[in-house]
Order: C-alpha cells, then structure tokens, then sequence
C-alpha cells in the first residue's frame, strides 16, 4: 500500500468518531437508532483504517524499523510564530511507529467493542423509559444518542492522542477525554442515593464526574507547566525532532539532565492524575457511577491508558534525566509511586463487594505495574502489559455491567428495587444462569491474575518481573529489588482477590431472589465478550520470549519485543554510545522471576479457591476474612480511609475558605469593612462640608443679600421726586464729605496713609 494512502488513513482515524459527535449533536440527536448507527459507523471505520495502517506497519522488517522507527509522517502549518512573514510555524501533524501501532490495534478493536455492547447495555428496542438523568432499568435510555455522541467525542479523543505526533496535539485529545470523562460519568446526572447501613458507599454521579474532572485538572496543569518547558528546551513539541539523540544531547548541555528530570516529573503528574496513580487516585473508583460501557472505555481502552502511553511516548527523557548524567531520585520517584499504587490498590480490591469497584481498584493496581516497569528502564513490558490489560480489562467490565444487567433482570421480577444488584454479597449461582457471562469472566479473570501458559496477562507480567530482576542482578540496584517485592505481593492479592469475586458472583447457590431470577444478556452484550475474551489469551502469544523454556525455541520470535523495542532502539543506542544512558537490555532467561510470576499467580488463585471457592458462602453468611483480619479488615474495606483524610486536609478546608474565609472574613470582613470605612469617612466628610456649604454660601450670603435689601428698601425711600430734599440731601453729603476730608487733612500723620488715595480730591476742596 502506498505511503500516501497510509497518511491519509492515518488522518482519518480520529475522524470519523469526532465527527460523528457533531452530527449526533447537530442532526440526529432526536432519533436514538440512527445515533448509534452513525457512532457504529465512524468507530467501525476507525477500526479498519487503524488496522489497515498498523498492519501495514507490522509487516516493515523490523530491522529497518530500528533505524527508521517513524513509519508515517505528516504535519500541517497550524499556528504562525513571531513575524508571520518570516514563516515560522507551529506544526500539527500524525506520526505511527510500532507503539501506535499497537495501541491502534487495541484501542479501536476494544472501542469497537465496547460500542456494539452499549446498545445491549442501553435495552434498545425496549420500551422508551421516560425519566431523564436516572437508570431505566429493562427500559431503553432516553439519552441515548447523547451517550453515543459523547462516547464518540471519547474515542476520538483517544485516538487523536495516539496518532499526535506532537505533546500539544497529545494535550488537546487529552483534554477532551477529560471533558467526556465528566460528562459520561455524571451521564445520571439525577441519581441519587438513599444508603442503609449495609449498603455500599455510593456517591451521586454528578459528585463522581466532578471529582474526577477537578482531580486530574489539578495533574493536568502541572504537566501543562511540563508542556510549556518542553517547548523552551527543546524549540519543538515534535516527539521525534525533540525525543532524538542528538536533540537530547544539546538539552543536556544546554540546561543539564537533571533539568530534564524535573521536566519528566512535570509530565509525569499528568500521568498520575490520569491515569489515577496515588495520591490522586481517588477519583477512578468513584468513576463507577457511570454506566458500564463508559467504565471500560475509561479503564481498558482510553482516559487511564493515555497516562502510561505519555511515559511511554517521552521514554528517551525520563531514561536521561535518571541516567548517569541525571539523578537516579527521578526513577525512585516513578517507580515508587507505581510500586505503592499497586500493592495499596490490590490490598483494597481484596475487601470491596462492589462488583465494578473490585475492577476498579484492580486497574489503579494493574496501571501502577506498567508505571513501575517503565521506571526501571522496561519499555517493552510496560507496553506488553498496556496492551493485555486493554483487551482482558475490558471483557472483564463488559462482563461485570452484564452480571449487573442479569441482577436487575432478577430485580424486576421479584419486584426488589432496593437491593443493590452491584454487591457480590447478593450474587452467587450465577455460572448457571449466565454462562457465556461466567465463562468469558472467567477468562478475563485468569488473564488479570497472570494465569500461567494460557492468559496474556502472564507473558506481561512475567515480563514486567524480568525487568526488574535484571535491574537487581546487573546493577544491584535496590530499586529492581523493590519493584520485584511490591509487585509480587501485589499480583499475589490479584489472583487472590479475582479468585474471590468468581466465587462470591458465580459459584455457590444465589444468595438473593435477585440472582435466583437473573438471565443471559442479549446478543449485543455477550458476543464482545466472547471476542474479547479470544483477545485475552492470544494477545500474549505475541511476547513470548525465544529463551522461555519448551515453548521460546518452538516459537524462536518475541516479535512483541522487537518490534515495539525498535520504537526506541536506535535512540536509546545513540544515547548509551555518548553516556547519557544505560541502554535497553536485552533480557537473557532467569527462573527467579518466571518462578515469582507462577507462584504469586496460582498461589493467589489456590488461597482464593480455598477461602471462597470450595465452600461457597451461603445467604447471611460473614466474609470469612472479617473475623482473622478484624481492624485490618475494615481499614481495607474503608479504602484506607484516603476519602476520609482528604475530606479533612482538602475538601473541607478549601469549602472553609470557599464558603467562610472569602465571603464573611475576606468579603464582608475585610473588603467591605474597608469599604464601609472609607464611606463612612467620606460621608462624615461630606456632611461638614455640607454644613460649611451651608454656614458660607447659604446663611452668610442670605444675610448679605439682606443687609443690600434692606439698604436697597431705604435708598429706595429717598427717591420721592421732590428737587428740595434733593438738594437737601446733596447740601448734607457735600458737609459730611468735606468734614471727613478736613479731618483727614488735619490729623494726617496718623491718616497719613489716605494721603495716596484722596490727596487730588482733598486739593480740589481747599
């Protein structure tokens, strides 16, 4: 195929989907059908041209592609900078090399999936439900051509972040993943909760999107700051231009590796933030209260996975900054960070009866293994385990919205809207009432608990442990040595606790009249998981490694390794020559972490069949880790009481200062006090200005105009007409004056200074 036909359906990948948001919105929004038949179409389409180019990828030899890892390239001018004639522009443009490749190939086919299912989901062909915000149960959503519209904007946003061959056009499908991530999880934006002293903490779904949306917002600035730094440093937000060796090398002289290690911790926040790493993991369980199809969207397929794809897309820096002219601190802090995540995460996941919240905490625990494995230097097993986590993580909440949809089944014909039909405690038998459900569930399930031989989620983390293995052994470096501990506890508790919630939603007889009269799902619902589930046990076969024993020689090709490993080869090389870097390694076979991964996977599973499997718990009956564990028990069952500290170090000091501080101490304290102060003054001022205004312009001229009236009213009298008092009057004036000019004449020396005034007029009289 031609290369310019391939940079065509490279543009086109994203397309589809977005577009099929705005024709929802703008067109079809009042016709359900022809809403999800548009959305259908653009993700089918996006299925196929992703395909189509990363198969064609695939076949490259891998080989060329160490040396020329970027198969496709194209850009746009988008944005001029400085002098417009001068012609520096900002490019936006699509790029595919073999980790977008991958990624194209799991998250279209799992979107695609994910899509079909939602029609099931949302009982199309069912009677109209007609209250707006809220579940109809066994009734068709009356927003559905706005689920299917967001959803589209979802998956384009997903796949526009693939494709981006630059972080700002990354930041832009990032950011309207998190605008779609709000508004799917408050899709009920009218539900609430009435919760008895039993039931599952819940919080409203409109609290949920809000919390998750105002979380990552907090990371996203940060890795916004990241952005922006990046583009100082290195001239270009291009990922091949600025992510090169030689651009490295000049990065490191210009501002130093250490530079660029914080600069890789600032990017690294908008990892934690999204893909919902502690401490801003909080948000992802409470994403729940969406609808199913948008819980496997944001776990599998899109939104959490963005965040290890950052790392994964910006490697080359963080192996920099960390390397031997960086700090190592850099790596502790991803590798703890992810290592922590994902035992604390695995230890809540082993208490919650919630059957989405288990997979919930499963993924926060599952994505800090890829983080841990990246921060090591294991670039191929963070992205081997990226991709097996997409396809069983999904079918495993496809699976999960299924059992809940069978449960509400039973709840409207015992006619029980009480119950909570997401709590495990009121399942059981369900393998018989469900079977395709129970069944690809239980395929999902192996595959998260590394299932030896026969589940992708094996060769991943079997991967993931080599790393860290190696890590260890070449370098003694404490760091592998750690990883390999946190994370063998942590996958010990994931058999442990997937084991648990087989047996708590399928094994045993029905512990209510709820999962006594549940049922099959449609057609819709189950034939992707069955699709998924094929995913979920061949997606591994692609990673096995040539050393691994009988089977590695028969294969004799990791072609996941060299092929995803050719993304970054040569650049790594080049920078291991000129001592910025220790290298990708090459992992020769060790028994230490293939005998970790089949002990921490079948013991989890053994233990689990053994507490919860062999005897199925019965109606009423205690957890049986609730009495042994005591406390411990409920401090896991709590979460660890994170909702509970952060209420009380954030939530409620920024309502204080929101709602107390700012507008009675702040406002109306100091603002308007001040204000009132100065109004005050001012008033008081006005009022005796007021008052001289009175004393001076209105009684003194009174009086002055009074005084004239009154001379005016007697001067007035003396005109009377008559020429003898005239002269009378003339004949008085003439004395007076002359007198008063006589005296002044006389007493001089003390009226000496009238002299100057009257001294012609006093001549002319004498």
């Amino acid at each position: 195929m031609s290369e310019q036909l391939l940079t065509t359906l490279t543009w086109l990948i994203p397309v589809g989907p977005l577009l099929a948001f705005f024709v929802i919105v703008l067109f079809t929004n009042r016709s359900r059908t022809l809403s999800w038949v548009i959305a259908w179409i653009s993700i089918f389409a996006s299925l196929i041209f992703g395909w189509i180019v990363a198969l064609n990828v695939a076949a490259i030899d891998p080989h060329h592609l160490e040396t020329h890892p970027t198969a496709i390239a194209d850009s746009i001018f988008w944005l001029p900078l400085g002098n417009f004639f001068q012609g520096t522009w900002l490019k936006m443009g699509v790029a595919v090399d073999p980790l977008t490749s991958v990624m194209l190939i799991m998250v279209t086919f799992a979107v695609t999936m994910i899509f079909i299912y939602s029609v099931g989901y949302h009982n199309w062909g069912a009677p109209l439900g007609k209250i707006l915000g809220v579940p109809n149960h066994l009734q068709e959503e009356p927003l559905l051509s706005r689920f299917f519209a967001f959803m589209s904007l979802f998956a384009g946003g997903m796949l526009l972040l693939v494709v981006a061959d630059n972080l700002l056009l990354l930041f832009i499908g990032w950011e309207i993943m998190g605008f779609c991530s709000y508004s799917l999880i408050g899709f009920w934006y009218a539900r609430d909760y009435h919760l008895g002293p039993d039931d599952i903490p819940h919080i409203p779904p409109r609290k949920a999107g809000i919390k998750a949306f105002m979380t990552t917002r907090i990371a996203d600035v940060v890795m916004l700051m990241g952005i922006v730094w990046f583009y100082l440093v290195f001239g270009t937000l291009n990922f091949s231009e600025a992510l090169s060796a030689h651009s490295l090398e000049e990065a490191v002289v210009k501002v130093g590796a250490v530079a660029l290690g914080v600069m890789g911790l600032l990017l690294f926040t908008g990892t934690v933030g999204k893909s919902a790493q502690f401490p801003l993991h909080v948000w992802l369980p409470d994403a729940m209260e969406g609808p199913t199809p948008v819980s496997a969207v944001i776990h599998a397929a899109a939104m959490v996975s963005a965040g290890v794809y950052l790392l994964l897309r910006i490697f080359p820096l963080l192996e920099v900054g960390s390397g031997p002219a960086g700090n190592p601190a850099f790596s502790w802090v991803i590798v703890g960070i992810g290592a922590f995540t994902a035992f604390m995460a695995a230890t809540i996941a082993v208490a919650q009866y919630d059957v989405k919240g288990v997979l919930a905490y499963s993924t926060i625990s599952q994505l800090g293994f890829m983080i841990a494995a990246i921060g090591v230097g294991g670039y191929v097993a963070g992205v081997f385990h990226l991709i097996t986590h997409g396809f069983f993580k999904a079918l495993l909440f496809l699976a999960s919205g299924s059992v809940i949809h069978g449960m509400e089944h039973g709840a409207h014909e015992v006619h029980d809207h009480h119950t909570d039909p997401q709590n495990m405690k009121y399942m059981g038998g369900l393998r018989k009432k469900m079977p395709v459900t129970f069944w690809t569930f239980f395929i999902g399930g192996m595959a998260l608990s590394g299932l030896p031989l026969f589940t992708a989620g094996f060769w991943s983390k079997d991967e993931i442990f080599a790393e860290a293995w190696y890590a260890w052994e070449i370098g003694r470096e404490p760091l592998g040595l750690f990883v390999l501990i946190m994370l063998a506890v942590a996958a010990f508790l994931t058999a442990f606790y997937t084991m648990r919630q087989i047996s708590l939603t399928f094994l045993g007889k029905p512990r209510s009249p709820l999962a006594e009269h549940a049922h099959e799902s449609n057609k819709f619902m189950t034939v992707p998981l069955v699709f998924l589930a094929i995913f979920a046990v061949i997606a591994g076969w692609a990673g096995i490694p040539e050393d691994f024993p009988i089977i590695g020689p028969v294969i004799d090709n990791n072609y996941f390794h060299h092929f995803v490993g050719a993304t970054v080869h040569e650049t790594m090389h080049e920078l291991e020559q000129i001592g910025l870097v220790s290298g990708l390694a090459k992992l020769d076979f060790d028994w230490i972490p293939l005998g970790t991964s089949l002990v921490v996977a079948l013991g989890g599973l053994l233990v689990g069949w053994l507490i919860y499997a062999r005897r199925p718990l019965t109606e009423g009956q205690a957890d049986p880790l609730v009495r042994p564990l005591g406390p411990l028990y409920t401090f896991l069952n709590r979460k660890w009481y994170w909702d509970e500290l952060y209420n009380v170090l954030f939530y409620r000091p920024t309502v204080w200062v929101s709602e107390t501080l700012f507008p009675v101490y702040i406002d109306k304290g100091l603002i308007d006090g001040t204000l009132h102060l100065i109004a005050h003054a001012f008033y008081a001022f006005g009022r005796y200005m007021k008052r001289l205004e009175e004393l001076v312009f209105g009684d003194f001229v009174d009086w002055l105009k009074d005084v004239f009236l009154r001379f005016a009213n007697y001067s007035r009298e003396l005109e009377t007409g008559k020429i003898q008092e005239y002269v009378w009057m003339s004949a008085i004036s003439i004395a007076v004056i002359a007198a008063i000019l006589l005296a002044i004449n006389y007493y001089g020396p003390i009226f000496g200074w009238f002299d100057g005034w009257f001294g012609l007029f006093a001549t002319l009289i004498n």
